[in-house]
């Protein structure tokens, strides 16, 4: 299993877990808010019954006390009304709004009461009381306690959730630069490294053509051809982490010009094609965008196991101005499932593979090049598209009738 395949599982395993964690939270919340909410039901049959005693004893002080110390204690609001419906008591509401009982008038904000005996209606049924003949409804909603218990468990995963989110993106930003640097680091060492046998190699070669009189042997040609091309990766990796020159290029002569490097050092099997405006014109650095040329053509050999065509195509997009270059191939495709993990360092299908060949690519193309790299289409044995969009060197002004 590749690091990537290892990190999304245990993405996969992490989200589980909270998820598992969340549900058991509300489960284990909403038994509480139950055994609350039968607490409440029955501390209200009580008021009820204690009012009725009150009512039926008014002049008997005892009663009168016990009502106080009931209504002292009771947890939820509540609202009396007679049988014309009318309010003639409270408990439990905003003191401000509820008459004075020492008033010759009780006198009740109505907006408020209409809306607090219409919450309290919407959430539990009435009781009756009956008093020397006359009906009266009581009335009472949850407790504020219990109000906040019921919204706690989806408040504390919203905030968990947040707290996850930003502790996420903090380490993502800050593995990011520590992989950054780790790139530049390891960039820059293996430019240093390769500067010394690079320089004795061109060495060697002039002094095999003086001494065996080799100036035009073909086969000491091609031997310098390849040392010029490690001087040329030598500059690309010496390149990473600082920021490269961009120049106007014609896109269609910089892409043919390294197939005609390539294309010799590849099967006989595979075949390539150009096609497309060869007119186009970005700003490029040479030697990084022939790093993403090549990636992507010995991705696409490798996914031709017999005979295919590697064909490149490009397009210019007038109103965006833009450019568009796809590389497709005849390969055995890529599952549309792994269309964003083959960017990812680590990702990889070949057993000797390391997975780092189409990371470097798109960092190339996004961080150096302001562009975008992405699998256009693939289809399972029979191959894929890759699409890099450049910003093209030219403006353009539409034309007026």
């Amino acid at each position: 299993m590749n690091p990537y395949e290892k990190k999304r599982r245990w993405k996969f395993f992490l989200l589980i877990f909270a998820i598992l964690i969340g549900i058991a939270s509300v489960f284990y919340t909403d038994s509480f808010v139950k055994k609350m909410e039968r607490e409440e039901a029955i501390q209200f049959k009580l008021w009820v019954r204690v009012q009725e005693r009150a009512m039926l004893l008014m002049d008997d002080p005892l009663s009168q006390s016990l009502v106080n110390d009931v209504r002292e204690n009771i947890k939820m609001p509540v609202i009396l009304l007679n049988k014309d419906g009318v309010i003639i008591s409270s408990t439990g509401l905003d003191t401000t709004k509820t008459p004075n009982p020492g008033a010759d008038k009780l006198v009740f904000d109505s907006l408020y009461f209409v809306r607090q005996l219409r919450n309290m209606k919407s959430q539990h049924a009435p009781a009756e009381l009956n008093i020397f003949g006359d009906k009266y409804m009581a009335y009472y909603r949850d407790s504020f306690v219990l109000t906040q218990l019921r919204y706690f468990p989806y408040i504390q995963m919203t905030v968990i959730f947040l707290f996850l989110l930003t502790a996420y993106a903090a380490f993502s930003s800050s593995r990011k630069a520590e992989q950054d640097h780790v790139w530049v680091g390891l960039a820059k060492e293996t430019a240093h490294q390769l500067g010394t046998p690079i320089s004795s190699l061109m060495a060697w070669i002039e002094l095999m053509k003086s001494k065996f009189d080799a100036e035009d042997d073909p086969l000491i040609a091609e031997m310098e051809n390849d040392v010029k091309r490690l001087e040329i990766i030598t500059d690309r990796f010496s390149k990473i982490g600082s920021k490269p020159i961009l120049e106007d290029h014609t896109v269609y002569i910089v892409i043919n010009n390294f197939l005609d490097y390539f294309k010799v050092r590849t099967s006989d099997k595979v075949k390539f094609k150009i096609t497309g405006d060869d007119q186009v014109r970005a700003m490029l650095n040479i030697p990084l965008f022939d790093w993403v040329i090549e990636n992507l053509l010995k991705n696409a050999a490798n996914a031709i196991e017999n005979e295919g065509t590697i064909s490149i195509n490009i397009i210019e997009n007038l109103a965006k101005e833009q450019v568009f270059i796809d590389v497709s191939d005849t390969g055995k495709g890529i599952p549309r499932s792994k269309f964003d993990a083959v960017f990812q360092p680590g990702y990889t299908t070949r057993k000797r593979g390391w997975g780092l060949g189409l990371s470097l690519t798109k960092r190339i193309v996004e961080n150096y090049h302001s562009g975008e790299i992405f699998v256009k289409e693939s289809e399972l044995g029979k191959g894929t598209t890759f699409r890099i969009i450049l910003k093209s060197s030219l403006t353009y002004e539409p034309t007026t009738a």
